[in-house]
């Protein structure tokens, strides 16, 4: 039994089918199902079931994806251990990114920690929060930037870097522009524009909707603020975003704090408690990027 069959098994378990696994390892397909193969004679039994498209797990698939996880963790723990000791970091990180995140201050992290830590390869990934969130807790994202509707997700540790209210946002001739202070039951009354399930702004408005028994009407859904913003403009739904996401689009939609929801929605860097020197690194960079420096004080006003 070779490291790299568990590997080509991990990666077909978990993209559930040959084609996509051998896309993410850098070989052949024939050669992924031939290591497989090998792989399930050494065992004495099949681990994946092949009669339909999808590569699904077999019983003792099941039974052996664990422990393959654990032991390319414990390949690549040694590697760190190693590399502690001569003071280099190697190996692979993964970085989730919420779909349509324009948060640069991650990207200089990533180039800062780059230039730190030639020897660790990097891969972004873009999904929504809660498919992040379940990475991030299964150990197939090693650090993640999401938007979430609680500070600490269950389970993982968290850096918030942005926690905002939510704003709704309108044409100047919407009924709604010319209210100074606008309420959920209001929203209800027009249709919504807003980002999908599984994003921490949706979840913000929809546990504050829940919480009062009211149903919007979602209209539309769309991943990036532009997109919103630009569909609210022509008039198809109020938009629902948070306040610096409202901020570029001042010229064209008024702008309005949802007076009665109060919990906020929050950005933030989330990672589970880890040996690994180099997401400890990426946290340090990661910290100093979204850091933003103190103004120096004025002498002239004392």
């Amino acid at each position: 039994m070779e490291l790299r069959q568990l590997e080509y098994f991990v990666a077909v378990a978990e993209e559930q089918n040959f084609t996509r696994a051998a896309e993410r390892v850098h070989i052949s397909q024939s050669g992924v199902s031939a290591q497989i193969r090998q792989l399930e004679r050494e065992l004495g039994a099949e681990l994946f079931d092949r009669s339909t498209r999808t590569a699904t797990l077999t019983v003792a698939g099941k039974a052996a994806l664990e422990p393959a996880r654990a032991a390319l963790a414990a390949a690549r723990a040694v590697g760190q251990a190693v590399g502690q000791v001569t003071d280099l970091i190697r190996g692979r990180l993964t970085v989730g990114m919420v779909t349509g995140c324009t948060v640069t201050p991650l990207f200089d992290a990533l180039a800062a920690f780059h230039r730190a830590h030639p020897g660790v390869e990097i891969s972004l990934l873009e999904d929504n929060s809660d498919r992040l969130v379940e990475g991030v807790r299964d150990g197939t994202v090693d650090l993640a930037l999401v938007g979430t509707a609680t500070a600490t997700p269950d389970g993982l540790d968290a850096l918030t870097i942005i926690s905002e209210r939510l704003v709704a946002a309108v044409p100047s001739e919407h009924p709604l522009a010319k209210q100074r202070r606008v309420t959920l039951r209001d929203l209800a009354a027009h249709p919504v524009v807003c980002m999908p399930p599984g994003t921490g702004l949706r979840s913000v408005f929809d546990r504050a909707c829940a919480a009062q028994s009211l149903e919007p009407a979602i209209a539309l859904q769309a991943s990036a603020a532009d997109a919103i913003a630009d569909l609210a403009a022509r008039g198809l739904g109020i938009a629902i975003l948070s306040e610096s996401m409202a901020e570029s689009y001042r010229d064209r939609l008024t702008v309005r704090t949802i007076d009665d929801v109060e919990n906020p929605a929050m950005l933030a860097l989330i990672w589970k408690s880890s040996h690994n020197p180099a997401v400890r690194e990426l946290l340090t960079h990661s910290r100093n990027a979204f850091t933003v420096p103190k103004p120096k004080p004025d002498p002239a006003r004392g």
